[in-house]
């Protein structure tokens, strides 16, 4: 399985970005929001990058019917906003905290870039997130637009293993921060769509879960009926 993506090439983004770990930042710097406040919204200016430090933000959009489209539900570490480093001046997305509190650290553009211009290391592993993220909501896409809902949430599962999965023999575990509704909204269908093909998985002895575990006992069947 590979390293976590937010630890590229061992710089820990959340260690370098974390304002307690800079000289010219102080605590209050923190922002905290309550569960359905938002953050920013489309058309709002790119002026900062933004790390989870507590919580959970999820990136959203709407379709010309109005229907919520979920892109990406985010937690502790990790970052959004980033299309402000390609030069991308107003944001497109809206940004929602979805638990209570939200504990966000904000970072102004010109800092991030004397961080990057100053370790290399960091600058590559911020360029690899955003082309890895890049892909992956490519393939996100492709797959509500032609896969069926099982091979969605499987697929979903393997994605996460490969990207923080530790693997234990023939067993890989998977530990995470979603609901059974947040897997639902990720992979465009409801709540109880995805509690039955847990269970449907659980059964035929493909994977076993917990609360926060997932366990794939078997891999390789893992989108096969």
């Amino acid at each position: 399985m590979k390293d976590n993506i937010w630890c590229f090439e061992h710089v820990n983004l959340y260690h370098i970005l974390c304002p307690h770990k800079l000289k010219e930042y102080e605590q209050d710097h923190f922002k905290t929001y309550k569960s359905g406040d938002f953050i920013y919204f489309p058309g709002d200016r790119s002026q900062k990058i933004f790390m989870i430090s507590k919580g959970k933000v999820k990136i959203v959009s709407y379709n010309k019917d109005g229907d919520e489209v979920v892109k990406a539900i985010l937690g502790k570490g990790e970052i959004f906003g980033e299309k402000a480093i390609l030069g991308s001046d107003k944001r497109v997305d809206y940004a929602l905290a979805c638990t209570e509190p939200t504990q966000l650290c904000p970072m102004e553009l010109p800092n991030m870039y004397k961080l990057m211009r100053e370790n290399e290391k960091f600058g590559l592993s911020i360029y690899k997130l955003i082309g890895f993220r890049i892909k992956k909501m490519e393939r996100r896409f492709e797959s509500l637009l032609f896969q069926d809902v099982r091979t969605r949430l499987c697929e979903f599962i393997k994605e996460l293993a490969e990207e923080n999965g530790v693997k234990r023999g023939d067993v890989i575990r998977l530990t995470h921060f979603y609901t059974q509704k947040d897997f639902a909204d990720l992979i465009g269908t409801k709540r109880e769509t995805v509690t039955r093909l847990f269970n449907e998985l659980k059964h035929e002895g493909v994977i076993d879960y917990s609360r926060k575990e997932i366990q794939i006992l078997n891999f390789d069947k893992l989108s096969m009926r």
